[in-house]
């Protein structure tokens, strides 16, 4: 038996999570099984959890994201495997059972070697987060010597999402909410951060960028930024990337302030990305980690048995940097 955490029907955390001991899983056909060293915490998985997907299965273990080692493989894959340090993705997507246990079988390919000089806390932050802002850098087109605005630039995202446009020559301006992330973020080298809470954002993009506006805008919430873009800090052509929305329904959009100036829409869901997408995302993650040009941060840690704690933080806003929960014991 294993320790883990499950839910059985919606609800709020401490209603709803459960702590005990579920069978070991065994690996089959072309998986593998991964002794979990680490839980990611996404927001995606509170709000799974309170009821944003109803629940599906008769037992659901959360997180789609996670860090360990492999201990098992099954038939088609490598006995080789066993003993490699990997990440996760997708884990819990579409499937019942997530990265909140102390063992995982998932398809082999969803478990990617994690670099020896990237700890599984790391690795933890990486399926989402970081699928996620390579996806958006990439879509966003950027050109060395391009300026990005970056929303939320010490979240989990955009703060990956900030390296990996920095790593290709682009200048990073960020939005953050308080002094103290600011200065997280210029103490890593991006310094160019609006206090979102007391500057107006489209005036200071035009002010920093020379009223030109910058060539793209990232961020998960397009019912609020959809307002930037209309105040002129997107330029001609620029390119708006969303991956979300705090406004479920219909958003609107000026088209006449659009349609003149050529600028144009993407959206996409991280796990939905296409087996070219994704294959590309995952390679450049890899090489950025291999390199040491990848940084993390990792916010507040939590033994598997405060899962409802770990929740709690994430619903909360309160955390600064990826919650992670401790599936081991370490």
């Amino acid at each position: 038996m294993m320790l883990a955490a499950w839910y059985t029907a919606n609800g709020p955390a401490e209603q709803v999570l459960q702590v005990g001991q579920q069978p070991v899983p065994e690996a089959g056909t072309v998986q593998v099984r991964v002794r979990l060293a680490c839980s990611g915490v996404n927001p995606s998985d509170v709000k799974s959890r309170s009821g944003a997907r109803a629940v599906r299965w008769n037992l659901i273990i959360p997180h789609s994201d996670g860090a360990g080692t492999i201990d098992q493989t099954g038939e088609g894959v490598q006995a080789g495997r066993v003993g490699e340090r990997v990440w996760l993705w997708n884990a819990q997507y579409n499937r019942p059972h997530g990265t909140a246990a102390q063992y995982i079988v998932l398809p082999a390919q969803q478990a990617v070697v994690l670099p020896d000089n990237v700890s599984f806390e790391a690795g933890a932050c990486l399926g989402i987060p970081a699928l996620t802002a390579y996806r958006a850098v990439e879509l966003a087109q950027l050109e060395a010597g391009q300026t990005v605005l970056i929303i939320g630039g010490a979240s989990g995202v955009g703060y990956y999402a900030a390296q990996i446009a920095r790593a290709r020559g682009a200048r990073v301006l960020t939005t953050v909410g308080s002094q103290t992330k600011a200065a997280f973020l210029r103490e890593r080298g991006i310094d160019e951060s609006i206090l979102y809470k007391e500057e107006p954002v489209a005036e200071r993009v035009l002010a920093m960028t020379g009223e030109k506006g910058v060539n793209a805008i990232i961020d998960m919430d397009l019912s609020t930024t959809i307002a930037l873009v209309e105040q002129g800090a997107l330029a001609p052509h620029g390119r708006f990337v969303c991956y979300g929305s705090n406004e479920r329904g219909t958003v609107p959009l000026n088209y006449g302030a659009w349609l003149p100036r050529s600028l144009s829409l993407h959206f996409f869901l991280v796990y939905e990305l296409t087996q070219a997408q994704r294959t590309r995302a995952i390679d450049g993650i890899q090489a950025l980690l291999r390199d040491g040009q990848l940084q993390h941060n990792i916010g507040p840690v939590y033994d598997l048995t405060k899962i409802v704690s770990a929740h709690q933080t994430v619903e909360g806003g309160t955390s600064f940097g990826n919650v992670i929960v401790n599936c081991a014991g370490r």
